[in-house]
């Protein structure tokens, strides 16, 4: 019943929410932002003590603040997803400014193949729409599976309807497949700063342990793809900003194993980076470190929803 629920809930964002005028919408998830965090339910508490290592020095009062202005992200991010299939060409043309994106249009001109990776900050499906749409370049892609099916059949079709090809995380060939697409010369975008698997890399993030999907780095060594970082976030505006970073480069010396590390060390490098100056827009309602993974010491999670953890880029 939960579940039938739960996809009853997102056909109606889907089905009325995009027909809503925007400063309607907008108001909409900005009220439904702040009763989810006057609750402080698990998802809120979460998303505090996730902020807490990323802003150590907050007082109570700024976490407080933080994870506010966090849950309003976040529910921008769903109102816009909601309205991204109802959006034309130019409202996604203008709703998102990239500084140099000529990394990626380099990169794909070669036909080396190039993959994206970045974290969940701000809105990456408006992001891959603007690819697809503004570039004109289609890419490949990797959910997380959902329950129930058929809402994750409703995200499938969302996403392929924005010009995505999406591959599940689990029960198939994604890696296969990711590989064949950029050895075509190919685009392949991959959310990596939550590993859903039990094979992720250990890195250091805001000074302690963390894992994530070795997927990235393991693409990038395998076809000689270029791997470009790339991080998000929202300035108040209606418009989202980006950039993309210097690539990540193969090292030249060790096993595949130490390069994965070395590589996967310094996505995360650049995520922290993206993440330290926008924190607001941190979407991470879940456990990331490893000692709240082992010992749930820090509180509880938030439901695993289908912007949590989507297309982690883990083979």
């Amino acid at each position: 019943m939960r579940h039938r629920i739960t996809d009853a809930l997102y056909g109606l964002g889907w089905g009325t929410v995009k027909h809503l005028p925007e400063p309607v919408a907008v108001a909409l998830g900005q009220r439904i932002a702040d009763t989810a965090w006057k609750r402080r339910g698990k998802g809120v508490l979460r998303l505090e003590s996730n902020l807490a290592r990323v802003v150590p020095d907050a007082t109570p009062q700024r976490l407080a603040e933080l994870s506010r202005a966090g849950m309003r992200s976040y529910m921008r991010y769903w109102m816009e997803s909601f309205r991204l299939p109802a959006w034309s060409e130019e409202r996604i043309r203008t709703g998102l400014e990239v500084k140099d994106v000529d990394l990626l249009e380099e990169g794909l001109a070669k036909g080396r193949g190039v993959i994206l990776a970045l974290p969940h900050l701000a809105n990456w499906d408006l992001a891959g729409a603007w690819v697809t749409t503004v570039l004109g370049v289609p890419f490949t892609t990797v959910a997380q599976r959902l329950k129930p099916e058929s809402l994750y059949d409703r995200f499938v079709a969302y996403r392929e309807g924005l010009g995505m090809e999406v591959l599940p995380h689990t029960g198939g060939s994604a890696f296969g497949t990711l590989a064949r697409r950029l050895r075509a010369g190919g685009l392949v975008c991959l959310v990596a700063d939550r590993d859903l698997s039990a094979s992720g890399v250990e890195v250091s993030f805001f000074g302690d342990a963390a894992r994530m999907p070795a997927g990235p780095a393991i693409l990038a060594q395998q076809t000689g793809a270029l791997l470009l970082p790339v991080t998000l976030w929202y300035d108040g505006s209606s418009v989202m900003r980006g950039r993309v970073h210097p690539p990540v480069e193969v090292p030249r010396a060790g096993h595949r194993a130490e390069k994965t590390a070395v590589m996967t060390q310094a996505l995360a490098d650049v995520f922290a980076s993206g993440i330290a100056e926008h924190p607001e827009d941190w979407h991470m309602l879940q456990r990331l470190w490893i000692k709240d993974l082992e010992t749930g010491a820090a509180g509880p999670d938030g439901p695993a929803g289908p912007g949590q953890g989507s297309g982690t880029g883990t083979p």
